[in-house]
């Protein structure tokens, strides 16, 4: 029992150990450059999917194993690990912490629920709106962890609102049942153990950026038990409703920009590698072709969720009219209101980093619309510019500009006796350090070697023609088979080594059987990001689980439907408007200048 005992724990080392040991007859007995790239492909794949080193050490296994083999010089690895997406990434965490550090998310989140009111209904949209708005820009376990304590904070003022209510001797039947009591804390909840671990492969875009504690309503330890009971069974689905919603919402926001999660990012980077002469994926056809999903998707997961855990009383759950408000829904808008106030008038740094919000965005869309000349077209030398030099350029800004309004000509109160932290700077490199994902960025770069890697050594079209007993399936088909195995696959596997697993496979299947690799690689790159059916799938799912409030027969029941509803929209979407807006009835030229590159 000892030696097991000892066997299991040092089952990582011998997963680390074994595995190179065990597949290394493959490069020896088969001398071959496609070989030798399989090797280190099957080794790093696994690495990740087992977690037994963490994700990002696990990318840098191409980096010394591909120079061993001979597939790539060590020069031409190391020039995958740091591209042009890399830069665009620094550039919006830039922005991310600015948004972050000055509480712009916390003001925009509290002005909308005070926009929907406290009715159940409009409360449930008017957060899963706010935490798709802010998923576009910030990562989805960033924003799952931001607005998950103001959700909370709202059900706790729910229920203090019912125990007044009680008090004044206004209580109904139904509220005499029993509710557990809630205690405030400064610490992650109680069952913190649930939270993202890398050893269990929870990971997603950008992940884990929130390096501050918020104050979070958490469940007191003596009310930890599975069978926690609240006031009423309504009061419960209320709950449960609400944090589910959270994490299916960021998820949805996540889809709508090509940087709002890492698959996406992953892909783009991949895409223009794989294809330089197709310059039909920008930030600005991505948003169009995602922004009607996510718009459908939201309102259709909404009425999922409302049916599923409030019923079908539209009528009374999402009314505006001020006489149909009960006394508990007057207090709790009343506190929540206080708690914006608390907030006071916008700041100064809190304009900037709105403005540049926007400024960003704007540029993004504008530099090469499609439908008419942007503002790159101005420029002598075209294709110089991308999106990540917008971003890289506001974000280097908010380094210089002051944090505080300057005053010309007027000297403020203390500014003799600190003038360093007058001409402090919106964000200071200690806040982008803390919230810039490295782990990711390497993660990303071990992609891309892989995937050159597997370009040059000619291994991707080998794959490609192993696949051709798929051609007597119909495009739709392929890609629905596609979307299905990776919507099954990614709720085990991260979704960022989901996705560099298969893109190289998928890109090579769409060659061999000539269909557009876009009308493959879109559907399959946002089906990735629907793991929301356990909490093992991503941190958004394991922050909503850890704060008690839904078991995991709940989120399997709710992430079902959203993960079915999600890839029927995409499915619809890609075989529609997608079709005109990339020209997908027709196999591209670059594809085949592609293709003919690889076979050379």
């Amino acid at each position: 029992m000892g030696l097991l005992r000892g066997l299991l724990r040092a089952r990582k080392l011998l997963l680390v150990v074994c595995v190179p040991l065990l597949l290394l007859p493959l490069p020896v007995l088969h001398p071959s450059s496609e070989a030798a790239c399989a090797y280190v492909l099957i080794v790093t794949a696994v690495y990740w999917v087992s977690e037994a080193v963490p994700l990002g050490a696990a990318a840098l296994v191409p980096a010394f194993l591909y120079p061993f083999f001979g597939v790539l010089r060590s020069s031409e690895v190391a020039a995958e690990y740091f591209k042009n997406t890399t830069l665009l990434l620094v550039g919006v965490i830039c922005v991310a912490a600015a948004v972050e550090k000055w509480n712009l998310h916390k003001r925009i989140a509290l002005r909308m629920v005070l926009m929907a009111g406290a009715k159940p209904g409009m409360l449930l949209l008017c957060f899963m709106c706010c935490t798709t708005l802010l998923s576009m820009w910030l990562s989805n376990t960033s924003t799952t962890a931001m607005v998950m304590p103001i959700v909370e904070a709202v059900l706790q003022e729910l229920v203090s609102a019912e125990e007044e209510q009680l008090v004044a001797g206004n209580s109904s039947a139904e509220e005499a049942e029993p509710i557990s009591t809630v205690c405030w804390s400064s610490s992650p909840p109680c069952s913190s153990n649930l939270l993202p671990r890398p050893e269990l492969g929870w990971r997603d875009p950008l992940t884990f950026l929130w390096q501050e504690k918020p104050r979070i309503v958490t469940p007191c330890p003596r009310n930890q038990e599975l069978n926690r009971k609240y006031r009423s069974h309504h009061d419960q689905m209320i709950c449960k409703c609400l944090s589910l919603s959270i994490s299916y919402a960021a998820t949805i926001g996540g889809l709508t920009t090509i940087i709002g999660t890492s698959t996406s990012l992953i892909f783009l980077e991949h895409f223009n590698n794989q294809y330089p002469a197709a310059e039909v994926v920008n930030f600005g056809t991505w948003f169009l072709f995602s922004f009607p999903i996510s718009l459908i998707m939201l309102v259709v997961s909404w009425f999922w969720m409302h049916w599923l855990f409030l019923g079908c009383n539209f009528k009374e759950t999402c009314s505006l009219s001020k006489k149909k408000k009960t006394k508990r829904e007057e207090l709790s808008e009343k506190r929540i209101q206080e708690e914006y106030e608390k907030l006071g008038d916008i700041s100064y740094p809190e304009m900037v980093t709105g403005f540049f919000f926007i400024l960003m965005t704007v540029l993004w869309f504008t530099r090469e619309p499609g439908f008419v000349p942007g503002w790159d077209s101005f420029f002598e030398k075209k294709g110089y510019r991308t999106d990540a030099t917008v971003s890289v350029f506001l974000g280097f800004l908010l380094f210089l500009i002051p944090a505080k309004k300057p005053c010309f000509g007027k000297k403020s109160d203390g500014e003799n006796r600190e003038p360093s932290r007058r001409m402090e700077p919106i964000i200071t490199w200690k806040d982008f350090q803390k919230t810039m994902p490295w782990e990711i960025v390497i993660l990303v770069g071990g992609g891309y070697a892989l995937a050159s890697g597997s370009k040059s050594s000619g291994l991707s079209t080998w794959i490609g023609n192993q696949m051709l007993s798929l051609s007597s399936l119909p495009p739709w088909a392929v890609t629905l088979l596609a979307c299905i195995l990776v919507s099954i696959v990614t709720e085990f596997v991260s979704n960022p080594a989901t996705i560099t697993i298969f893109l190289p496979i998928l890109c090579s299947l769409s060659e061999t059987l000539h269909i557009n690799p876009l009308y493959t690689l879109i559907p399959v790159t946002m089906c990735i990001s629907f793991a929301v059916m356990l909490p093992v799938g991503n941190p958004p799912n394991a922050i909503v689980f850890s704060y008690g409030h839904c078991q995991i027969k709940d989120m399997v029941k709710a992430g079902l439907g959203v993960n079915v509803i999600g890839l029927v929209i995409v499915m619809v979407a890609i075989n529609t408007w997608g079709v005109s807006l990339f020209h997908l009835d027709t196999y591209p030229a670059w594809a085949k200048v592609s293709n003919i590159t690889d076979q050379a």
